[in-house]
């Protein structure tokens, strides 16, 4: 697949690298001297220092001959004009554009198509949304809900002298006989796909695919305790912590109990209530009038005394989502030393994620990485329908619908290779979901989970058809 993309900041850069580790064609354009320079040194891609909304530019990039035109520079307006550009000229390129006016995003989920443009990419949505599902399942670690299907693929940080220490994979089945599965571990900066013989340390973080249900009891395993999510706060009025306010007040008022759906009464309905922190007087002026229900604090986080006389250390649960990413990880690291049982942080990019861990943040959004995980899926072709992205960004999690007459389709799971490693995890046969076994046969109309090292989409395209 051939792919333009204007902007060579962060997601751009992070974007591209991913694109051409996976073999596709990039070309990058970057108008500011110094990132173009730092891109073309690290990317094996055609880079262009010069302005992207220019026809010209734009054909000597190869956007005649592309599949897709990615937009992310820092301005909603030139990523919209550019893609209008494009699609006067060709306007069967798939167009993608990142913005941040809420009122573009309103307009494309109403299906109009503004300037030609496929789909627009919010920053705040999709790190809010986030943010959410992260809560939803206690705070407690990265968690992946798959459309249509009761199991969660969590991540469990492994308490040294717990049941999971020093358990090699193959005797798993002998302390968890539910029906799940270790599908990655993450040790020491390091990401490995599990076999039987791989033998589990405290300090590992490991990802387990199980139905929600069953999920409570594993993580009671690993050696630590749950707690529901009675009093939340939100650290930074502005956007982002409105949007989650928003939604987790949307979700007080409507939620309604289920018989199964234990993740969500983590976010207890008895005595719940919503803390908003910001220190900006008129912001919170405006939060107060929009959020009647939540609790508005015009206080300055960083001060000791406030966080003592508001009883900020008896919230179960901080998310942290200033404009500043080194306070946001401070701030969730010392709440949690102060008794905050749980703690979510934003931050910008992958780099201060790792930091943020190895300090005991339990929820690590980079927003970066949320956006272009969201811009890969939105380039998914084929019946590749999602993809994720876990660790350091070397696995990928990637859904896939079988349509009919691929290679893959009424062959056995005996014959799935991946050269750079990875699994089939997950079935979804007719609302019906399993986790296969040796006998599986690929079946039209199945949707199916993989988790696979980064550089395996060209093999996937091989088995499943057109995929990026």
């Amino acid at each position: 697949m051939r792919i333009v993309i204007i902007g060579a900041g962060l997601v751009g850069f992070q974007l591209a690298r991913h694109l051409i580790q996976e073999k596709h064609d990039v070309s990058l354009i970057e108008s500011n001297e110094e990132r173009g320079r730092y891109a073309s040194n690290r990317l094996d891609c055609l880079v262009l220092h010069d302005e992207g909304n220019s026809l010209r530019v734009l054909e000597e990039a190869g956007i005649a001959k592309a599949d897709a035109l990615v937009c992310v520079t820092g301005s909603d307006e030139v990523n919209m004009i550019i893609c209008g550009l494009a699609a006067s000229r060709y306007p069967g390129l798939l167009k993608i554009a990142r913005v941040r006016n809420d009122d573009y995003v309103r307009l494309n989920k109403t299906g109009e198509r503004i300037l030609g443009i496929d789909h627009f990419v919010h920053p705040d949505v999709e790190a809010s949304e986030a943010a959410i599902n992260a809560i939803e399942h206690g705070a407690r670690g990265d968690v992946l809900a798959f459309e249509g299907t009761p199991y969660k693929l969590g991540s469990i940080d492994i308490t040294p002298g717990s049941a999971f220490e020093g358990l090699a994979v193959k005797d798993y089945r002998k302390i968890v006989p539910e029906e799940s599965l270790i599908t990655l571990v993450e040790r020491r900066g390091e990401t490995i796909l599990p076999d039987g013989a791989t033998v589990l340390a405290g300090g590992d973080r490991i990802h387990v695919l199980a139905r929600e249900e069953e999920m409570n009891r594993i993580f009671g395993l690993s050696g630590r305790t749950e707690q529901p999510l009675r009093n939340i706060g939100i650290v930074g009025g502005g956007r982002l912590g409105a949007l989650i306010a928003e939604k987790l007040l949307a979700k007080e008022e409507n939620s309604k109990p289920s018989l199964f759906s234990f993740f969500k009464t983590l976010i207890s309905r008895r005595s719940s209530r919503v803390v908003i922190i910001e220190q900006d007087y008129n912001l919170c002026k405006e939060l107060a009038a929009r959020f009647p229900a939540a609790l508005i604090l015009n206080e300055d986080i960083s001060e000791e005394s406030f966080t003592t006389e508001e009883q900020i250390d008896k919230l179960d649960l901080i998310v942290t989502t200033t404009d500043r990413q080194e306070l946001n990880i401070i701030t969730a690291v010392y709440l949690k030393s102060r008794g905050v049982d749980r703690a979510v942080a934003m931050v910008t990019g992958p780099g201060y994620a790792a930091i943020a861990r190895r300090l005991g943040v339990d929820v690590v959004i980079p927003m970066k990485t949320v956006v272009v995980d969201s811009i890969l899926s939105h380039l998914m072709g084929g019946g590749v329908t999602e993809v994720h992205r876990l660790g350091d960004g070397s696995v990928d999690i990637i859904e896939v619908e079988i349509r009919k007459d691929v290679p893959a389709a009424d062959t056995s799971i005996a014959a799935f290779r991946l050269s750079a490693g990875g699994l089939l995890m997950l079935v979804n046969r007719g609302g019906d979901s399993f986790i296969p076994r040796g006998d599986y046969v690929f079946k039209e109309g199945d949707r199916i989970v993989l988790i696979t090292k980064t550089g395996s989409h060209a093999e996937i395209e091989k088995y499943f058809g057109s995929a990026l």
